[in-house]
């Protein structure tokens, strides 16, 4: 995996080392990562343009806010995600695809916690409970 530090690896290093909050972009094949502190970063996008890529690029990554307590993944699947028509079987791959990058990214780095998708981000899960009763 390629992992990108930014601004540098010697402050998101120190970011971890005092449980700092963290702001993680995986790319949805897990090849490469870019981790920024959360203050540094802002926002999944502005670190996304920070380390050097579009900001258009943030349909390719999982987005996740994590610390030493958990990691909140920023569920948002996007329309055309692996060419899966059917919306229902697109966010159950992306939900599928992304509990297995970003549990084996959170490892990669040391962060042996859970994954929650916040409440306001559950819509989409919402919806298909509701299709299978």
């Amino acid at each position: 995996m390629n992992l990108i530090k930014y601004p540098s690896e010697e402050t998101v290093n120190h970011a971890m080392l005092t449980d700092e909050p963290l702001l993680a972009l995986i790319s949805f094949d897990g090849s490469t990562a870019i981790i920024s502190q959360l203050d540094e970063a802002v926002e999944h996008h502005i670190l996304l343009m920070k380390a050097g890529y579009n900001d258009t690029d943030i349909d390719k990554f999982f987005r996740i806010v994590l610390d030493r307590s958990g990691a909140d993944w920023t569920f948002v699947c996007p329309p055309d995600y692996k060419g899966i028509q059917f919306k229902d079987k697109r966010i159950e791959a992306f939900y599928k695809d992304g509990f297995a990058v970003i549990s084996d990214f959170l490892h990669s780095i040391g962060y042996l916690v859970g994954i929650d998708i916040p409440k306001r981000y559950r819509r989409h899960l919402d919806m298909l409970k509701k299709d299978t009763y």
